[in-house]
């Protein structure tokens, strides 16, 4: 280390010992800083405190935090990505879901041997990221399909926790990260794990040291790069596993970490890991700290802290490497393979027809005969009420989710964008989750109003965040990433702090068409009957816009503010719809890719196919979710994610497959 990287080295030693004692002098039964460390002396009973209770929170915070750090830098260095860490990349939420499927199905094997478990998701989820970025190394990339594969693990962790109750009704604190500890248990469980990883980690050391001249250079060096870098992924999933087991998943303290002792200037591995434990354990500690100042009187996860303070850093981020990278993506690609329009477009009404009929012949638990239908929809009121309005309102909210994704896509030239990838849906559901927490009497139709002003100011905070950079499409993602990861720690908060509202909240977050009524219906035809025509209008303009921004301009086009129309009519149908159905995401990501494969990427020719598409997904999910365990339902975003997943993860790897050649 040099003098300055020494001193900052003393400095952080320093700050860690002094957020050590202020965070072991706290508690319900703590009369103060100095009043604690003047009494705990004479006081057998704060003696106690200190040792059997506060003393386990602040070591395992030490060994949590010191181990996500040195993760975080790891996966930094294997995949060449700034923001790569266990949370970004997927193996929280694999680890998550693991010991939540554990937990209901096999709870002897989850209580037996938990690091196994957790070390299992988090394996599955780096194998599904790897396996889908293959050989491309580009930050954005890596960003967005490890946001993918977290969607998709905490789609199914959802489900689980909405269909299981009962099982696991004690792991929504775990589950959003927490240093509570109520003996040395946890501590003896991970510090051998913990402490002999990270002692191999400084042995091999100079191993990642030679991985970031190149392969080339290290292969010429004699270095075996594969074992190299199998050594990294093992160790850092291992550091993470480990955690998620004791303290559950807790993020961003492996990507703050790693830069802070880069700019303090550190520089080789060995000495990054040293102050990478140091930084990784004050970062946390002193997350916790707050979060106890924050709430004295009932427990809160720190890893919702951890988010919240986490993620302005991750905008800083996206900000800076802005300057570097001016555009992202490239342009969409599709073929056509439908030549036969006056033919297809037929029997797809057809078939959508016949989905529309089949869906308004289900109600309860028996269909009504087709003949019956018309008699059913005329004179029971029930019928005409409810499910009628609940088909042509699941239709017309997947028509606006898929052309929100759709415009989302062209902004971004990746197919695998929508709004919930830019952080708009998580925002909507952190204020409809806040009007059921904090006033559970209130009507429901106040719901829909607080989601939709929940999406207009993420979107408008986003939008004056990007508008520098001219809104270039990392600055979107990586903002969509970190408003994603408050938005979610805040919901995770409000879920903790009134545990009684849960399985409503729940219920609104998987997205469900339960409740909608005639009124929802006819705001989707006044939104639609504004949007179509500005969108067909301007197609020409948006198609070129799809190429980049120098072809753009050269032909003329303004391409700040056609990015910023499509990005805000995207962002309004993103936001209607939520504020009708709650959180739905797979719905903008696959109906766009499934048209444009079919016709092409041309939006007049791809936007009624798209619309066509989205509606049948949407209603073929409500459905399903009535049909299949009925009388009880299934949330219409669950089915869709079940429906989705093995497509998107099709796509994921196909899409960067192309892109890497």
């Amino acid at each position: 280390m040099n003098v300055k990287a020494t001193i900052y080295f003393i400095g952080s030693i320093l700050l860690f010992l002094v957020l050590g004692l202020i965070h072991v002098s706290q508690g319900q039964a703590s009369g103060g800083f100095f009043a604690f460390w003047t009494e705990v002396w004479q006081d057998e009973q704060q003696m106690n405190f200190l040792l059997h209770s506060r003393m386990p929170r602040f070591v395992i915070g030490c060994l949590a935090g010191a181990a996500l750090a040195v993760a975080g830098m790891l996966l930094q260095t294997m995949t060449k990505n700034p923001l790569a860490s266990a949370s970004t990349l997927g193996i929280h939420a694999g680890a998550y879901f693991f010991v939540v499927f554990f937990t209901i199905f096999f709870p002897g094997i989850s209580g037996a041997s938990p690091i196994v478990v957790t070390m299992a998701g988090g394996v599955l989820a780096a194998l599904c990221v790897t396996f889908l970025v293959g050989k491309s190394l580009d930050p954005v990339r890596i960003a967005l399909t490890g946001m993918i594969v977290t969607m998709l693990f905490s789609s199914f962790t959802s489900a689980l926790q909405l269909l299981f109750q009962n099982e696991v009704s004690g792991l929504f604190l775990w589950g959003a990260g927490t240093l509570l500890q109520l003996d040395w248990g946890g501590v003896q469980f991970a510090a051998p794990w913990i402490i002999i990883t990270l002692i191999v980690a400084l042995l091999v050391s100079r191993r990642f040291d030679i991985l970031l001249l190149g392969d080339e250079t290290a292969i010429g060096l004699g270095q075996n790069i594969t074992l190299s870098k199998l050594l990294g992924w093992v160790i850092a999933i291992l550091l993470a596993a480990v955690t998620v087991t004791v303290v559950g998943p807790i993020g961003f303290v492996g990507i703050i970490a790693p830069h802070l002792v880069r700019l303090m200037g550190f520089r080789m591995h060995r000495t990054m890991i040293l102050g990478n434990i140091v930084v990784g354990a004050s970062l946390l500690i002193a997350a916790d700290i707050l979060v106890r100042i924050v709430s004295q009187t009932s427990e809160l996860p720190v890893g919702a802290m951890t988010a919240i303070v986490g993620a302005p850093w991750l905008v800083y981020l996206a900000l800076k490497m802005s300057s570097q990278t001016k555009a992202a993506g490239n342009a969409l690609e599709g073929k056509v393979r439908i030549t036969r329009y006056k033919l297809f477009y037929p029997i797809l009404a057809v078939v959508t027809l016949l989905i529309i009929v089949l869906s308004l012949s289900f109600g309860g638990t028996s269909f009504t005969k087709l003949l019956e239908l018309p008699q059913e929809i005329m004179y029971n009121s029930f019928v005409w009420e409810f499910r009628v309005p609940r088909v042509f309102v699941s239709f017309g909210v997947g028509m606006m989710m898929a052309i929100s994704g759709m415009l989302m896509q062209a902004v971004l030239r990746n197919p695998l964008a929508d709004a919930s990838v830019l952080g708009i849906t998580s925002g909507a559901s952190v204020f409809a989750v806040l009007l059921i927490v904090v006033f559970p009497q209130a009507p429901f139709v106040f719901i829909p109003f607080g989601a939709l002003l929940g999406a207009l100011i993420t979107m408008g905070i986003i939008l004056a965040i990007s508008a520098r950079s001219g809104f270039q499409p990392m600055i979107l993602l990586l903002m969509g990433i970190a408003f994603s990861a408050v938005g979610a720690a805040i919901i995770q908060i409000l879920l903790v702090k009134a545990n009684v509202h849960a399985s409503q909240a729940l219920t609104w977050l998987a997205g469900s068409t339960y409740g909608v009524d005639w009124g929802h219906f006819i705001i989707f035809i006044i939104v639609m009957l504004i949007v179509l025509p500005i969108v067909i209008t301007f197609a020409t303009t948006f198609d070129i816009l799809t190429f980049g921004d120098g072809i753009s301009i050269g032909l003329g086009v303004k391409t700040d503010r056609m990015r910023l129309l499509m990005i805000v009519i995207g962002v309004v149908l993103a936001a209607v719809s939520v504020s009708i159905v709650g959180t739905i995401s797979f719905v903008g990501l696959l109906a766009p890719h499934i048209a444009r494969q079919l016709v092409g990427p041309k939006l007049l020719r791809l936007l009624p196919l798209t619309l066509a598409v989205g509606g049948i997904l949407l209603l073929s999910a409500d459905f399903l979710g009535r049909f299949l365990l009925a009388p009880k339902e299934i949330p219409a975003g669950i089915i869709v994610s079940l429906i989705g997943a093995p497509y998107l993860l099709y796509l994921l790897k196909k899409t960067n497959s192309v892109k890497s050649k």
